[in-house]
């Protein structure tokens, strides 16, 4: 570290954070507890926290954590109903799953020291397939071949259709990639930035511009973590609503 200081480099490395450690030592194989796992598992137990035992004493006046609770069921539940339509609320627990684990492990993320696991591909692209497989599979199990009326665009005149539709299987087949890099790229890219100016908030000279910049940049991310949580699941329903009804 300080032969890197005095060759003029970093002496702080902000990807660091995003490395997977085991949590006992040893190597890190399939079956190791990891930081990652770790995280994840606290994730869960947040939303276990939050929304079945912050609700289990219903009550006419709500307590805080039953409001929150209440605030994020009909949040989702209205999103789904809006944009998939009434047959769409039977898979709403599962869009209701995806938001609140995104979002716990986004805030989670946040406490100094930890882990934000839906900084990793590994964890989006796995949540972004699952969408993209079950969407499919629902497309199929719905309509039959007519789920594939969803890439010919009969408004079209005939001759631009045959292009439209390769156009359009390209687009469906990219949806996993850009579902899951634009949530772990902008999560990543936020924490990198806090420390670098982390980094930087150690040398006197420069350290009360930093301390305004992490306090600047970790407002935005709070900001950030939400609005991640909330555009995977919206894209979610569009999807679900392209399998429900590829006729519109």
């Amino acid at each position: 570290m300080a032969d890197k200081a005095e060759e003029g480099g970093l002496v702080f490395h902000p990807m660091d954070q995003f490395i997977i450690q085991p949590i006992f030592g040893g190597d890190v194989t399939w079956y190791t507890p990891t930081n990652a796992a770790l995280w994840m598992g606290l994730s869960i137990v947040a939303i276990i926290v939050l929304l079945v035992l912050g609700s289990r004493h219903r009550a006419i006046v709500p307590s805080r954590s039953q409001s929150i609770a209440e605030l994020a069921y009909g949040f989702i539940y209205k999103m789904v109903e809006d944009i998939c339509g009434k047959e769409g609320l039977r898979y709403f627990p599962y869009i209701m799953t995806l938001f609140m684990f995104i979002v716990c492990a986004n805030f989670l993320g946040l406490i100094p020291t930890s882990f934000t696991p839906t900084s990793h591909f590994a964890v989006t692209v796995v949540l972004a397939l699952a969408v993209f497989l079950t969407v499919t599979v629902l497309g199929f199990v719905k309509n039959g071949a007519g789920f594939l009326s969803l890439f010919w665009v009969s408004s079209a005149p005939l001759a631009l259709r045959p292009i439209l539709a390769i156009i359009e299987i390209i687009s469906y087949f990219v949806r996993p990639v850009s579902h899951s890099i634009r949530l772990a790229g902008n999560v990543m890219a936020g924490h990198a930035v806090i420390k670098v100016f982390a980094g930087f908030a150690a040398i006197a000279a420069v350290s009360p511009v930093a301390v305004l910049g992490i306090t600047a940049m970790y407002g935005l991310e709070v900001l950030v973590s939400f609005i991640q949580a909330y555009v995977f699941t919206i894209l979610t329903c569009v999807y679900l609503k392209d399998a429900l009804h590829p006729h519109h």
